[in-house]
C-alpha cells in the first residue's frame, strides 16, 4: 500500500510553496498526499499580495473528513496565520495516531508575515508539544524563542530552546548561516549533524514546506526520525540546486528534479 500523508498549509497560487510544493514533494517521493487548506494567498514569485484564512469549522471538516475515512500515516504542517486555527490544529494532530512534522512558518520567502504575532504562544504551548519533529529555521527560532543565531556553534542553543516547548525532536535549519548549509537534529540527547554544499541559487522559494513535506513522506514510510530527515536533506538539496526562475523574482526548488535527472 502507499503511505498516505496529509498537509494542513495554506495555498501558494505560484505554486512554489505551501500546499502545491507539499503534494509535488510527496508525488516526487513515492506517498499520497492529501490536503486541509487553512488558508489562501495571491502569492507570485515577487511575494504575496494578499491572504485569506478559512475558518475553523473548514479545516476541521476537511481534517476529520480525510482522517475518519482515509488515515494518515503522517501530518505535516505549514501556514497556520491564526491563534484560533493554530489551537484547532494542535487539537486535531494530538488526536491523530500519526507522527507530525511541524514548520512553524512565520514570515514568506520574500518577508511576509504569514502568522499573526498573537498566535505566537498558541505555537508555543499547543503546536509544538504535539510536534514528532519541529522544523524552525533561524527567523522562526528568533520568533519563537528569543534565540539569535549567528554561528553554527550557537545551533544547540537554539535546538534546546525550541525543545522546552516540548517537541520529541527539532530540526534547527542553520541555511541562512555562511558557508554550507549546515542543520542541526537532535531530541535533546542524541546530535545528527546534516551538511551539504551550499549552491550559487537564488530560486529557493518553497524550501522549507519542501523540507517538512520530505520528512513527513519519510516518516509515513516508516524510517526513523534521523533517517527520514537525512533522506529529506538529500532531496531538498537536489531540489535547490534545480531551482529555477519564474516570473520576475525568486522561482521555485524544482521539486521534480529526479525524474528530469534520471535519478
Amino acid at each position: 500500500m502507499i503511505p498516505n500523508v496529509l498537509t494542513v498549509a495554506g495555498s501558494d497560487s505560484g505554486g512554489g510553496a505551501g500546499i502545491q510544493a507539499d503534494l509535488k514533494t510527496m508525488l516526487a517521493l513515492g506517498v499520497h498526499g492529501m490536503s486541509v487548506i487553512t488558508a489562501v494567498t495571491a502569492q507570485n514569485s515577487l511575494g504575496v499580495q494578499g491572504a485569506w484564512e478559512l475558518p475553523v469549522a473548514a479545516v476541521r471538516a476537511q481534517y476529520r473528513s480525510v482522517v475518519d475515512d482515509i488515515g494518515v500515516q503522517a501530518v505535516k504542517t505549514g501556514m497556520l496565520a491564526s491563534a484560533e486555527l493554530v489551537e484547532a490544529v494542535a487539537e486535531l494532530i494530538g488526536g491523530t495516531d500519526a507522527p507530525a512534522v511541524i514548520d512553524p512558518v512565520g514570515v514568506s520567502k520574500h518577508g511576509d508575515s504569514l502568522l499573526a504575532s498573537s498566535a505566537l504562544v498558541s505555537v508555543r504551548t499547543k503546536l509544538l508539544p504535539v510536534a514528532t519533529v519541529a522544523t524552525p529555521n533561524l527567523d522562526e527560532v528568533a520568533q519563537l524563542t528569543g534565540v539569535h543565531v549567528e554561528s553554527e556553534e550557537q545551533l544547540r542553543q537554539a535546538a534546546a530552546a525550541v525543545l522546552e516547548y516540548g517537541p520529541r525532536w527539532v530540526l534547527i535549519k542553520g541555511g541562512h548561516l555562511p558557508g554550507d548549509a549546515v542543520d542541526l537534529l537532535t531530541d535533546g540527547s542524541a546530535e545528527h549533524w546534516l551538511r551539504a554544499p551550499r549552491h550559487d541559487n537564488r530560486h529557493t522559494h518553497g524550501t522549507g514546506c519542501t523540507l517538512a513535506s520530505a520528512i513527513a513522506s519519510g516518516l509515513a514510510k516508516g524510517l526513523a526520525v534521523p533517517e527520514a530527515v537525512t533522506a529529506a536533506k538529500e532531496y531538498v538539496t537536489g531540489a535547490i540546486e534545480a531551482g529555477f526562475a519564474l516570473g520576475g523574482g525568486i522561482g521555485p526548488v524544482d521539486h521534480g528534479w529526479r525524474f528530469r535527472d534520471g535519478a
